[in-house]
């Protein structure tokens, strides 16, 4: 089939890969048995994702003000769409409708100062220990940026599973998270753009 290569060959479609490679891993959050769903067969072509022809429309589009605390010319911050376990989970993405692939140079040259102040302003978050960030891109076209605050401390944390965990622990309440959401705003707004009132 037209997209499958070598690799998709090697692949037991439709058997039970042993969970034993993550059972002893210091990170991962579970004991007792797991067992690992069947591989599926990949699905050529892929269905659009949100904001694609054919998809559902993008959501930080019809609705760009939804979860945003602060924003400048190129770049906007959201947080709060959703309950959270952690002290903060934010999503960093341009402004402009475009994808990883297509991000013009303005874009990618702030891209990184963008990825360290976030990072250092999510930090100041009383309680977090460290920011951990990461990018997908399987759900929505809209170029985005995932960043998770591990709680200090929390050394079963570290590492891929910190967004595990955030599904896991109890949820931060609300007056908490506005705080949270008002010291990442707040410090990101100290070398420009705005805070966006929630």
């Amino acid at each position: 089939m037209d997209g499958y290569s070598a690799y998709h060959d090697r692949l037991p479609f439709g058997e039970r890969l042993s969970a034993e490679p993550v059972l002893g891993d210091p990170f991962f959050p579970f004991d007792g048995d797991i067992t690992v769903r069947p591989l599926e067969r990949p699905v050529v072509p892929e269905p659009p994702r949100r904001g694609e022809p054919g998809g559902e429309p993008c959501p930080a589009c019809a609705e760009p003000e939804k979860g945003l605390i602060w924003r400048d010319e190129r770049w906007a911050v959201f947080a709060g769409f959703e309950p959270i376990g952690l002290p903060m989970v934010a999503l960093l993405m341009p402004v402009q409708h475009v994808t990883l692939h297509r991000l013009g140079p303005e874009l990618v040259a702030t891209l990184g100062p963008m990825i360290h102040r976030l990072a250092v302003a999510v930090g100041r978050i009383p309680g977090v220990g460290r920011t951990h960030f990461s990018r997908f891109g399987d759900g929505s076209e809209h170029f985005h940026v995932w960043f998770l605050a591990r709680p200090l401390g929390m050394q079963q944390m570290r590492g891929p599973m910190l967004s595990v965990w955030d599904d896991l622990l109890p949820r931060v309440p609300d007056e908490e998270f506005a705080a949270n959401a008002r010291i990442v705003a707040t410090a990101l707004a100290e070398d420009g753009g705005q805070v966006v009132s929630r």
